[in-house]
């Protein structure tokens, strides 16, 4: 459960529950909020296909970042705001496959060919997987915020956080912390459900 780290923080703005479709066509509208909002809630999917293609942090930044500049020129057009996170993949990918070749071009090296098109059914996995994980990075963004901050405690830390300073953090007796614990996984479950995830 990596996407319960990046969801953990307290007091979101409104905007960061509206739909899709309300922050395109917000962020169309000029609105910077609606931007940040946006942005907040892709960063991850974007940062996640450079880094899993093996770029440092560094080169996944600006590859963050020219995708950012592309969708912020694109969304006057984008006529199907469900489609943005397939949008985000498809072009993020294909934004590091350039990367990879000025890369190789600027140390001298024979440039790989353009793997964009023949990696379709990789894209596609990508896509998919992509999908599934902003599904859960949502529905956690849809918890109360304690029990985001107890998921993110119990899930993302390592070593795990003990019970009892589970209980103070909280402020919950230490023997309802396992009760809550359910309570909150059952919450994100039906906010999975709800989304369509299928977790495959």
């Amino acid at each position: 459960m990596t996407a319960l780290a990046a969801t953990a923080a307290p007091a979101a703005p409104p905007e960061a529950h509206w739909p899709d479709a309300r922050l395109v066509r917000a962020c169309a509208e000029g609105s910077q909020r609606a931007w940040a909002a946006l942005i907040e809630r892709y960063q991850n999917l974007i940062y996640s296909i450079p880094y899993k293609q093996g770029f440092a942090p560094d080169d996944a930044a600006e590859i963050f970042q020219s995708v950012c500049l592309s969708l912020l020129t694109e969304i006057p057009r984008l006529r199907d705001p469900q489609a943005l996170p397939a949008w985000l993949i498809r072009t993020t990918t294909h934004r590091c496959y350039r990367f990879r070749k000025q890369q190789a071009r600027w140390l001298g090296e024979e440039a790989a060919p353009d793997q964009a098109a023949s990696a379709e059914p990789e894209v596609e996995e990508r896509l998919r997987q992509g999908q599934q994980e902003q599904m859960l990075r949502q529905a956690i963004a849809a918890l109360p915020p304690r029990c985001r901050e107890l998921l993110s405690m119990l899930f993302t830390e390592t070593p795990p956080r003990p019970y009892d300073a589970i209980a103070r953090q909280l402020g919950l007796a230490r023997g309802s912390v396992s009760l809550t614990r359910s309570r909150c996984l059952e919450r994100l479950r039906r906010e999975l459900a709800r989304a369509g995830f299928t977790g495959r």
